[in-house]
């Protein structure tokens, strides 16, 4: 009878600790471990990271940083940690923490347009996705590269065309420069190529006048029209003249890229450089700015008129007016010049 007692309460004692057991292992899968107040945060975990390197990026947002790895490592993740962009959600357990980690890098919107050159792009870029500045430029600078992809470092910039693109954060800058090639060449569809054929141009010089159209007028309405002329001109054989190239030499040919020129002087059209439009006839080397698709598009369905030249109009912001003759172009731009010289813009 004692035995019996005896056995009985062993098994009782043996149940009483497996409920407990039990209970401290649920608690610690199961139940929420987040320590942060906001409805989700975000961790980005670098690439080649260690499991150490993970315990401290996620410690700042847990109770229990211990439970959370020994669960890692009963999963296996301390050895197969993953680079990426992670959302960790409120109230989460550490499996869900840890599921979260293992199979849900979660994409990010890259956007980009509005760049001079390749330093900007590769610097707007770099707060995006996780290579530096520096790895992106070399990337986009590869020789090797250039010349299978036909290109030059001159107008490698008109392969990246502004738009909104799904990336992972962890994307390296060799991936990130393939994957803008690959939507070059979509964007460059049988449409588009054929357009660029019909007006004489290859896409790459659609994009170099297309960075000049954007440069003259902040209207999309306009540009097909100011796109017009520029493909007169270069029908007739004349120079572009286009004020925005003038601007770019000074600034290439300086290395100054910050300096803001408001006003083009008669002494900066003798700049010697094969963008100065002035002295040079056809099409710049590449790219003075990255057009956005608009300005492509406006070259590709360049307005039909008998313009040959624009100036802006300053009794209507923003828009030119337009010329078929030098006569009406040079009383245009007097009323210009005395708009500029009434209101101070000397540079």
């Amino acid at each position: 009878m004692y035995i019996k007692k005896i056995l009985s309460l062993i098994v009782l004692l043996t149940i009483i600790g497996g409920g407990i057991f039990s209970y401290f292992v649920y608690t610690k899968i199961f139940e929420s471990n987040t320590s942060f107040s906001e409805k989700q945060v975000t961790v980005y975990i670098p690439t080649n990271a260690t499991f150490k390197e993970v315990e401290v990026l996620i410690a700042p947002y847990v109770k229990d940083i211990q439970s959370f790895s020994l669960l890692a490592q009963k999963k296996g993740y301390h050895t197969r940690v993953k680079a990426g962009k992670y959302i960790l959600k409120k109230e989460s357990s550490n499996n869900d923490l840890i599921d979260n980690l293992r199979s849900k890098n979660t994409p990010i919107k890259i956007r980009f347009n509005n760049q001079e050159r390749l330093e900007d792009f590769a610097g707007r870029i770099s707060h995006q996705i996780e290579p530096d500045s520096l790895s992106l430029l070399k990337t986009f600078k590869d020789p090797q590269f250039l010349k299978e992809s036909g290109f030059s470092t001159e107008n490698a910039l008109s392969m990246y065309i502004p738009n909104t693109y799904d990336f992972y954060w962890n994307t390296s800058a060799k991936e990130f420069r393939e994957r803008m090639l690959t939507y070059y060449k979509k964007f460059w569809n049988t449409s588009r190529t054929q357009k660029a054929k019909e007006i004489g141009l290859t896409p790459i010089e659609v994009s170099s006048l297309a960075s000049i159209v954007h440069k003259e007028t902040v209207k999309i309405d306009e540009r097909p029209k100011v796109a017009g002329v520029y493909l007169n001109r270069i029908k007739k054989g004349m120079r572009l003249q286009a004020d925005p190239t003038v601007i770019y030499a000074l600034k290439k040919n300086t290395n100054d890229w910050k300096q803001v020129i408001k006003r083009v002087l008669r002494k900066d059209l003798e700049v010697k450089s094969p963008y100065n439009t002035y002295q040079n006839t056809g099409i710049p080397p590449g790219p003075i700015f990255m057009a956005d698709i608009s300005a492509i598009d406006a070259v590709l369905n360049a307005q039909k008129h008998n313009y040959l030249f624009f100036v802006a109009d300053p009794n209507n912001f923003g828009y030119h007016k337009f010329s078929k003759s030098l006569g009406q172009h040079n009383r245009y731009s007097q009323t210009y010049r005395n708009w500029v010289n009434k209101n101070k813009i000397f540079r």
